[in-house]
């Protein structure tokens, strides 16, 4: 979570040197590069069933594509601080998305983080973008800045989309190793943006791109592709998924630190105020409950 907070973070500098599409289809065919050899099914896995490979497909379409330009378009018109109290949502959106889909029982308590985390989203989108002060960094007109709400609500977007690709990695990993679960989602996220990745390739100026860049876009492809999905598939693997919402805290706060610390952005008082009450949600969402003298032991989903 804290590389996903920092790849979130320094991907603002790269969407203003790369299309989004095109940045994308990179980051997936270096990663397909890199892990091309987890693809072969193991001696010992049982091969995919129906069910399976549609919940491989959607954890990528939901998880690597469309959290893909839902982030990057939303980091390009907003701030990585914003970007980073947005993305404290996403305890609290997969306690809902488990409510729903899974039907288990959410709390007061939880319902509470919920609260937080709108409020905390509210603030942030309220508040002005904190411009980063390095040149090249910021938006090319007063227009950008104007669009941060754009931002923000594509960003929105993306805590939907990782809350989703939790879910559904816990029920992948029942099924399918760690490393192929990351080999393949990260080929259907090369299928499905090759089109739009080819179409903006073919007018692209890529001598344009300076050097320092393309240093950055591996880093943001090996972590994106690789090292975060491979670690965070391995940690699902061994804990439940409600638990794991409690390392998501890291994003949020790996990414405002990088906004801050290498991006030259600032953070205001609302969005002080803002990045606090979305912490406290996720404080309130990973906190365990006690027990009530008496009560029955919550039913384990199968």
């Amino acid at each position: 979570m804290s590389l996903v907070g920092s790849y979130v973070a320094l991907s603002k500098p790269l969407v203003a040197a790369l299309p989004v599409f095109l940045l994308a289809w990179l980051r997936f065919g270096i990663g397909g590069l890199a892990m091309a050899h987890w693809l072969k099914k193991p001696a010992d896995e049982t091969p995919m069933s129906p069910a399976t490979r549609r919940l491989v497909f959607l954890e990528s379409f939901l998880g690597n594509f469309l959290f893909s330009v839902c982030m990057l378009y939303g980091v390009s018109l907003t701030s990585a601080v914003a970007a980073g109290v947005i993305m404290a949502a996403i305890p609290a959106t997969v306690a809902l998305l488990s409510w729903a889909f899974l039907r288990e029982r959410i709390s007061l308590q939880v319902w509470a983080a919920v609260a937080c985390a709108v409020l905390g989203i509210a603030l942030v989108s309220l508040s002005s973008p904190a411009l980063p002060a390095q040149a090249g960094i910021a938006p090319a007109n007063a227009e950008a800045s104007q669009n941060a709400w754009l931002g923000n609500l594509l960003l929105v977007g993306a805590v939907l989309c990782e809350a989703a690709y939790a879910v559904i990695g816990k029920k992948l990993t029942g099924v399918l190793g760690p490393k192929r679960i990351t080999a393949l989602i990260n080929l259907w996220g090369f299928a499905l943006v090759t089109p739009f990745g080819l179409w903006v390739a073919w007018g692209f100026d890529f001598a344009g791109v300076a050097p320092a860049s393309w240093a950055l876009l591996v880093f943001y492809a090996l972590a994106a592709s690789v090292w975060t999905v491979w670690l965070w598939m391995t940690g699902l693997k061994s804990i439940p998924a409600n638990q794991a919402g409690v390392f998501t805290v890291m994003l949020p706060v790996s990414a405002a630190a990088v906004g801050v610390l290498v991006l030259g952005e600032s953070l205001n008082a609302t969005q002080v105020g803002a990045f606090a009450i979305a912490l406290a949600g996720v404080v309130l969402a990973t906190l365990p409950e006690r027990s009530r003298p008496g009560a029955l032991p919550a039913r384990q989903l199968p």
